[in-house]
């Protein structure tokens, strides 16, 4: 079932999907907002799978309201405006749909979410719980879930595990991330990786994370936030 939630400054606009949702049974419309604010604080507590956002809104609009959430989602912006079409596929959407549209269409629109969210849980499901590192002459099995962070040294990485010492192995910063799943760890400086999961603060530029402080680089600050959603 995909968790989902609606915003449109126009309420019959909003009793239209929640309408065209209820004849989807893959789709759980949770909540419909009128107003930006609401919505995002909703958002905060309680996270969804899609967004039905519509783009022209008198304080946000639905493009800007999209970078502001605190979690990723799909989203489906709709709006009586074609001009907006390319900037909403530009950030990736779903589909677009351009009031009025009929169940039909909306339906294509629904069905591309639901394709994309089946793809989406079956990476999560075949993703690899562990991390195979030659290091030492020796081959290293690293359950992902123990990585405190790892930190770049030259043309070598220092894989900090927790309960265990250190894993020096000859690789670059990018083959490891190609070995790691991005919805579980992110780049935050040339020399650190560092898994969402140990996160603990963040505090000017700072990471607390294990009793050690990692710092965000410059070049990956608007990257971080926009994931990490502070």
């Amino acid at each position: 079932m995909i968790r989902a939630l609606a915003l449109d400054d126009e309420p019959p606009a909003l009793r239209v999907l929640a309408h065209f949702c209820s004849q989807v049974d893959f789709i759980d419309l949770q909540k419909t907002f009128s107003k930006t604010g609401e919505a995002l604080n909703y958002l905060q507590q309680f996270p969804v799978d899609l967004l039905f956002l519509d783009i022209n809104m008198p304080s946000m609009s639905g493009i800007e309201f999209y970078w502001a959430i605190p979690q990723q989602a799909m989203v489906i912006f709709t709006t009586a405006y074609a001009e907006y079409a390319v900037e909403g596929f530009n950030l990736n959407a779903i589909d677009y749909l351009l009031k009025p549209f009929t169940f039909e269409r909306f339906q294509q629109a629904a069905n591309k979410a639901f394709d994309y969210h089946k793809l989406l849980h079956k990476a999560e499901a075949d993703k690899p719980a562990y991390l195979y590192i030659r290091a030492d002459y020796s081959l290293y099995k690293i359950a992902l879930a123990d990585i405190l962070f790892i930190e770049g040294l030259d043309d070598y990485l220092k894989i900090h595990i927790q309960n265990m010492k250190p894993v020096v192995a000859r690789m670059t910063m990018k083959a490891m991330l190609e070995k790691l799943p991005e919805t579980e760890f992110i780049r935050v400086h040339r020399s650190y990786i560092v898994p969402f999961s140990r996160i603990e603060a963040v505090r000017n530029r700072i990471i607390m994370l294990g009793g050690e402080e990692i710092p965000i680089g410059a070049s990956y600050e608007a990257a971080f936030f926009k994931r990490f959603s502070l």
